[in-house]
């Protein structure tokens, strides 16, 4: 049996033309060449199976050729690139930073730089993986790498550009090498395959190119173990069960099913698709894709973003027409905030289910859920009309009290004129008193019922009813009682500041206010003075109507208004707060305690 070459060994380019997906690093490379301007270090950085090495490689290859191509590229039959290809050159030098990262490591190297190269031109040395040197290491290589012979080149790769220290990237030029788009690793897959005698189909490969992430080293592992599974003719069911690649089939009918307003089938998807193995959270991030490819098919001018199959454009153009750009924008807001909350939902199962469920009534109620139009609306009925009675509080009658007066008034019917009373139903106004009742009156007719409300409301009530107020007599004997004298208010006003010895404040500022009297035609005014601007305002802002409504039950009468005010500042008494101004006020008032303090010797400070 013939020795097997891995596809990513086999077909390693060996020129800068077969250099996929770096077209930019492969033309400065040969100009630099060219001209002769070639600098002593190169950093090569970027993500895995792009080219790194294989750049470098085919660089100190080109760089040692005796007989160039007028386009840079290596000859590939001199002496040089013979002894490259059947690896036994002694000019070029490769070196793994990954089990040779120590000082001692570099030591060697800066011995074996000194030797000058047999065959070619330079001794070019290639370090893959330079950043797992350790900080010694790279100490130790700053002297070799900034000043080294003539004959010397070094070419370093790395994937983890940001673990080299800043002296080692100020002596180097760096290359940032892009990951390989899907297109160009499709068009290198599609010529494998034809060499390799392989049939396979677009859609096949645009899977395994998307698996591979941008890496063509991966694509052609994956390519390997995809012939590997289905022989030389693969299909693209065969690849998405060997590779367990999701679908694209199950979001195409889940975006059905949520145009559809039908979630019960898209749960029902989502179940089949745990079944199968495929996880949650990716199942999520394809369906996102899928939303933003349909946007993108929806939207003219922007074909080029799409990583698609000839064969599935035209799918995704004709369901994306039957998707609305808000949909998409709302269904992929949703998508977003599911895969955000993911990790720190408790359960997970349902975390999705209900975003599947957000999609699927994004453009309305369920039609199961749904009320039909064509359905009349259910009215209630009317209620029974019944007479509703709204009493005046008053203080309780003595058992000789006369009758409460009840005036009766339809609220059902305009108001009348009184040379208009017994001349029509509508304006008929019934008085009531102490003699036996009068005959019944017929009741309007209740209006019909509203529509739009189901409860009952004092309004609704007042459309179909009479209101029967009851006026207690208190209020006009109240109304017609003397006013309170003087002493009677003063007296009363320290009674209402009693009444407040919960509220410190408040009771000081009611028992020490000047009250002045006045009396405005039929009512009392009670102005009373407190001792600045803001304890008046808080009083009138928060206190004043239920001082009022406490000092009037006080005096039994109702012709009683309270006035806070404020006391003019020639007429307020000095108020002593510290224990000098109080000390001494007490000396000048009691002429013996001065004495006292003059035969002892004290100090009031």
């Amino acid at each position: 049996m013939a020795q097997y070459i891995v596809s990513a060994r086999k077909y390693r380019p060996d020129s800068f033309e077969a250099l996929i997906g770096q077209d930019n690093i492969a033309r400065t490379l040969k100009n630099s060449i060219l001209r002769g301007q070639l600098a002593h270090a190169y950093l090569f950085c970027g993500p895995r199976g792009v080219g790194k090495t294989s750049a470098a490689r085919i660089f100190a290859k080109t760089i040692n050729c005796a007989h160039p191509t007028e386009d840079m590229e290596p000859c590939g039959e001199c002496e040089s690139c013979v002894s490259f290809r059947e690896g036994r050159s002694y000019c070029i030098h490769e070196l793994d930073a990954a089990s040779n990262n120590g000082v001692e490591d570099i030591k060697a190297l800066m011995e074996q730089v000194q030797i000058p190269p047999q065959v070619g031109r330079y001794s070019v040395y290639i370090i893959d993986e330079v950043h797992m040197l350790t900080q010694s290491a790279f100490n130790a290589f700053l002297k070799t790498l900034e000043e080294p012979p003539a004959h010397a080149i070094f070419i370093l790769a790395t994937t983890e550009k940001h673990k080299i220290i800043p002296t080692i990237l100020s002596r180097c030029q760096t290359y940032d090498f892009n990951r390989i788009s899907v297109p160009d690793i499709v068009r290198n897959l599609r010529d494998i395959a034809g060499k390799e005698g392989v049939t396979v189909d677009d859609e096949s490969l645009h899977v395994i190119a998307h698996k591979a992430d941008g890496a063509m080293r991966d694509a052609l592992t994956i390519f390997d173990q995809t012939v590997a599974f289905c022989g030389t003719d693969i299909h693209y069911e065969d690849v998405i069960r060997n590779l367990n690649v999701l679908d694209y089939e199950y979001s195409f009918r889940l975006v059905d099913a949520f145009l559809a307003k039908d979630y019960g089938t898209a749960l029902l998807i989502f179940d089949e698709i745990l079944s199968k193995g495929f996880n949650a959270l990716h199942f999520i991030s394809a369906l996102g894709s899928h939303l933003r490819d349909l946007l993108v098919s929806r939207t003219g001018g922007l074909e080029s973003l799409l990583d698609l199959p000839d064969s599935l454009r035209e799918r995704y153009r004709s369901q994306a027409e039957r998707c609305s750009v808000k949909f998409i924008y709302d269904a992929l807001g949703v998508i977003a905030q599911c895969e955000a909350g993911y990790k720190a939902a408790t359960n997970q199962r349902l975390h999705i289910e209900f975003a599947l469920m957000r999609l699927a009534f994004l453009g309305g109620i369920p039609t199961e859920v749904a009320v039909s139009a064509s359905e009349p609306a259910v009215v209630p009925s009317a209620p029974k009309p019944t007479k509703v009675a709204v009493s005046a509080a008053a203080p309780a009658v003595a058992p000789s009290a006369p009758k409460p007066t009840k005036v009766a008034v339809s609220a059902a019917t305009p108001a009348v004129a009184p040379e208009n009373l017994g001349k029509g139903r509508s304006g008929e106004v019934a008085a009531e008193t102490a003699s036996p009742e009068p005959k019944p009156e017929p009741k309007p007719q209740p209006r019909a019922p509203r529509r739009r409300a189901s409860g009952l409301s004092l309004s609704s009530l007042m459309d179909a009813e009479e209101i029967t107020i009851e006026l207690a007599p208190e209020e006009e004997k109240s109304s017609a009682a003397p006013l309170p004298d003087e002493e009677t208010v003063k007296s009363k006003w320290q009674e209402l500041a009693a009444m407040y010895t919960s509220q410190p404040r408040l009771a000081n500022a009611l028992s020490g206010a000047k009250l002045e009297i006045q009396k405005a035609e039929d009512s009392l005014v009670v102005s009373f003075a407190v001792v600045n601007e803001a304890q008046k305002n808080w009083i009138a802002e928060k206190k004043l109507r239920e001082l009022e409504d406490r000092f009037r039950k006080l005096t039994d009468c109702t012709r009683l208004r309270l006035e806070p005010c404020v006391i003019p500042e020639d007429e307020q008494e000095d108020k002593i707060y510290m224990p000098q101004e109080k000390a001494k006020d007490l000396m000048s008032k009691n002429a013996e305690v001065g004495e006292l303090v003059k035969d002892l010797a004290l100090d009031i400070r």
